[in-house]
């Protein structure tokens, strides 16, 4: 069975609006404890699953959950156990999963294959959650779905002591159309300012096991890019978005789950910029495109630059400066006085609902979507791949004498080659892509560290009005500027030998 829901977190200060919208008369509560298993070395979460046996109100049920499209679909078996054996084995601290319902799975094989040597010990209950669950269906035309709102803990399995809250609303699809769980998930979105989460209670558990707060960022994954050689223009663009999704959902929920981790807010603006490089070249492969979408993801971009910015200039810019003799230079001030924070910029209504409706323009059906190109997938995309070589091509004649912002739209058509590239690797054969991208890389790398130079020196320059330690940065950066440019323009001049795959 494949479940459709969407997950949120509720702010504390709209708690209590929404909870007089989910406790109406017909509402159900009911309290939910789950017992979480898994091996020592998580076997099933590093292979997407999650076990557990939970007391649905007077029922016991014990349902394997796995991966399914990594954004708002999984698969969910779910066996009624005897209340009246469960109720023995817990007296007897032996609640034990029954892994020969998932024969066809290899569930039980991949248990037995764990680091573990005692088989009576493969599976633990590693952590428990303890939820009081309130209930209501939404009943439309289109549909019916069931809103939950989860208010409890997670709690260790083997230290009770040790435990997080857990707040959040779904909303799963029980009958009828995708659209229709959008529609009401941006309805409910926008008034009670809800922000997309992706973690699951078992993914919260297995922090809470590690002793984290978030998960580690999410990072593009190629391999989950996945559409046959022949697909049509949207089809391609629907899978191609999906992957920048899978990218940016996690992050995201991350930072609006208070994450300040430098690597989450960086992976996020990977992830907007490979997005926004599709949505730019692959305009016309599909009619059903939303214009609006551009320039809130480019707005959210900036905001979440301004903190990366500042951040790279305290972890990276200054340390390299001081390993080069020049003075402390606190940047902390101008970091702490950035009026909109990462959290901000994810937590913004607009953002939230475009993320909404990119998920659900990557579930809609590409079979009634014109694009307004004629041609193939392959043929389209390289049109588009031999123009931007042709142009990068003959900027790196001429790189070193060119102006800043000039120099800046050759880095960025040298990043949008290297990310169509890789979107379209599997139409080619992959040792010919891998080839082509070795090229890219060392000159990508290069401009990159020029770029940041570039920021860096206005930076220190504009800090020179209140430190006078800045003017090294200032003198440094601008000593090195000839030199560096003149090491881009090289890097660009060997592209002209990648051999192209298209």
């Amino acid at each position: 069975m494949q479940e459709i829901e969407l997950k949120f977190l509720v702010p504390e200060y709209k708690v209590d609006s929404l909870m007089r919208q989910a406790k109406i008369k017909s509402s159900n509560t009911t309290q939910l404890a789950a017992h979480y298993y898994d091996t020592v070395d998580n076997t099933l979460a590093q292979a997407g699953m999650a076990l557990r046996i939970r007391k649905e109100g007077d029922t016991w049920v014990q349902t394997l959950k796995s991966n399914g499209d990594g954004m708002a679909s999984r698969g969910e078996q779910n066996d009624i156990l005897d209340d009246s054996q469960v109720t023995e084995a817990l007296e007897a601290d032996s609640l034990y999963p029954d892994l020969s319902v998932y024969e066809k799975l290899g569930v039980e094989q991949m248990v037995l294959n764990s680091s573990q040597e005692e088989v009576s010990d493969k599976l633990n209950c590693l952590y428990i959650t303890d939820v009081e669950r309130t209930t209501r269906m939404i009943k439309g035309s289109n549909g019916v779905i069931e809103m939950a709102y989860d208010e409890g803990t997670v709690i260790h399995g083997e230290n009770a002591e040790i435990s997080q809250p857990i707040l959040e609303v779904e909303f799963e699809l029980l009958e009828g159309e995708v659209s229709f769980l959008f529609e009401v998930a941006k309805t409910w979105c926008k008034r009670y300012n809800l922000c997309l989460s992706t973690v699951t209670k078992a993914e919260r558990g297995g922090l809470l096991l590690a002793g984290k707060q978030h998960a580690e960022a999410t990072k593009a994954n190629l391999k989950q890019l996945d559409f046959d050689k022949k697909v049509s223009q949207p089809e391609f663009i629907r899978a191609v978005i999906h992957n920048c999704m899978i990218q940016i959902l996690p992050n995201a929920s991350a930072i609006a789950a208070g994450s300040t981790d430098g690597d989450h807010v960086h992976q996020l603006r990977v992830g907007i910029r490979r997005l926004r490089t599709a949505l730019k070249f692959f305009d016309g492969f599909s009619s059903q495109l939303n214009p609006e979408w551009t320039p809130i993801l480019k707005q959210t971009f900036s905001l979440l630059g301004d903190y990366r910015d500042h951040e790279l200039l305290e972890v990276k810019t200054q340390p390299i400066l001081e390993t080069k003799g020049g003075p402390h230079v606190d940047w902390s001030e101008e970091r702490d006085a950035i009026k909109i924070k990462p959290i901000d910029a994810i937590r913004a209504p607009d953002f939230q609902i475009t993320l909404l409706e990119l998920m659900e323009y990557t579930m809609s059906s590409a079979k009634k979507d014109k694009p307004k190109q004629k041609g193939s997938a392959k043929q389209e995309t390289a049109k588009i791949m031999e123009l931007l070589y042709k142009k990068i091509s003959k900027a790196s004649d001429q790189f070193a004498s060119l102006d800043i912002e000039a120099q800046h739209d050759v880095r960025k058509r040298l990043k949008s080659l290297r990310y169509i590239s890789e979107f379209v690797s599997r139409m080619y054969k992959n040792k010919k892509t891998k080839a082509f991208l070795k090229y890219l890389e060392p000159a990508q790398e290069v401009l990159g560290d020029y770029n940041d130079d570039i920021v860096g020196q206005a930076f220190y320059r504009q800090k020179t009005e209140t430190d006078p330690n800045a003017w090294f940065a200032v003198g440094y950066f601008t000593a090195q500027e000839s030199h560096a440019a003149l090491v881009c323009a090289e890097s660009l001049k060997v592209i002209k030998d990648a051999p192209k795959f298209w």
